[in-house]
């Protein structure tokens, strides 16, 4: 079975073009047992709800392939990103990414993958660098304001009911559409 991993950055970002452009892949490879996992989460670490559970099964010999729109969808650490194909690669995974064309199967691919993962980590990098400068210059000219206090994705008050009927934290965030880490949050005060 393939499993097909899709990642977004935030509850907001919609995760349609990446599975539109998998299924094409699917549909011209003619695979059709597949297992999707989906997570609205940043790619900085691992610790993704669907992410996890992808790992399990794997793990667990539930699946024997990975098919991702593109690999920093995987991953926006070099070393987490290499580490984890490394280990999928030993374990006879086949990991595919449909948008760059590649099968990083076998010495060759973890070596691509390696730049790409490298790639994605710089960019994510020059991404906050220039965030960072487009605040400082903002507090310069005195029109930054940041945040808006109390504003959230959710009502936390929702959460705390959800969390007092039994629910996980996990359990919580897909419920609310908000990552585990919001939910926790939520929960703190």
């Amino acid at each position: 079975m393939l499993g097909c991993y899709v990642r977004v950055s935030t509850v907001g970002q919609n995760e349609a073009g990446q599975k539109r452009e998998v299924r094409k892949w699917l549909k011209g490879s003619n695979t059709s047992d597949v297992r999707w996992f989906v997570d609205k989460e940043s790619g900085d670490n691992l610790d993704r709800p669907a992410f996890r559970e992808l790992q399990s099964a794997i793990f667990n010999g539930e699946i024997d392939g990975v098919v991702v729109w593109k690999l920093d969808r995987l991953s926006r650490s070099i070393v987490d990103g290499v580490n984890t194909l490394a280990d999928w690669c030993d374990r006879g995974v086949r990991v595919v990414s449909v948008t760059q064309q590649l099968d990083f199967n076998g010495a060759m691919g973890k070596m691509l993958a390696a730049v790409f993962f490298g790639v994605a980590e710089m960019e994510q990098e020059t991404r906050r660098e220039r965030q960072r400068a487009g605040i400082e210059a903002a507090k310069a000219r005195g029109v930054y304001k940041g945040r808006k206090p109390g504003t959230t994705k959710a009502k936390p008050s929702r959460a705390r009911e959800l969390w007092d009927t039994g629910l996980t934290q996990l359990e919580i965030a897909k419920s609310l559409g908000v990552t585990r880490q919001t939910v926790a949050r939520y929960l703190s005060k």
